[in-house]
């Protein structure tokens, strides 16, 4: 199952980049994950995810990719790996000549229990994503000096 979600942000990728990887002030814009650790190749961090309406689940993910500016992935486990595995990921793409960031941002759940937990994680999780998105380009946007989007929720955002 993978779930996908896209947004674009009126700010250039390095600067989506600097908020997306500051995990020490998510707590000041993100609804759905609060993240410790450090945004390195083979980092281990402590996540938590809570969807709207959701409990909070708590992960120890592995980052496997990591390219500034563009690409940054982890890989978390329930229970043990193979039972069922998420990678999550955060792809940036430049637009308008750098100017605009389009960024990808979805999970690949994989696993034995991955087809009966599916439909509990999905609703909920893409929801969380979706926030995520909004808020991110938001708090990207507002510390850019761009304009408000307070209006615009969930424009240029689509799920898949």
């Amino acid at each position: 199952m993978e779930l996908v979600t896209h947004i674009d942000i009126d700010a250039p990728p390095e600067r989506v980049w600097e908020v997306l990887t500051d995990f020490d002030h998510y707590h000041e814009w993100n609804p759905f994950a609060r993240v410790a650790g450090r945004p390195t190749q083979n980092a281990r961090l402590h996540v938590e995810l809570t969807p709207p309406g959701g409990r909070t689940m708590r992960f120890r993910p592995t980052v496997t990719r990591v390219e500034p500016g563009r690409d940054l992935r982890w890989l978390g486990h329930l229970l043990r790996p193979g039972v069922f595995d998420g990678e999550h990921r955060f792809v940036l793409e430049p637009l308008d000549g750098g100017n605009r960031t389009a960024l990808t941002h979805a999970e690949v759940f994989t696993g034995v229990l991955s087809p009966l937990a599916g439909r509990v994680v999905r609703a909920g999780t893409q929801r969380g994503f979706e926030a995520m998105n909004v808020a991110l380009k938001r708090r990207v946007e507002g510390a850019a000096g761009a304009r408000d989007t307070r209006a615009g929720v969930g424009h240029g955002q689509t799920t898949t």
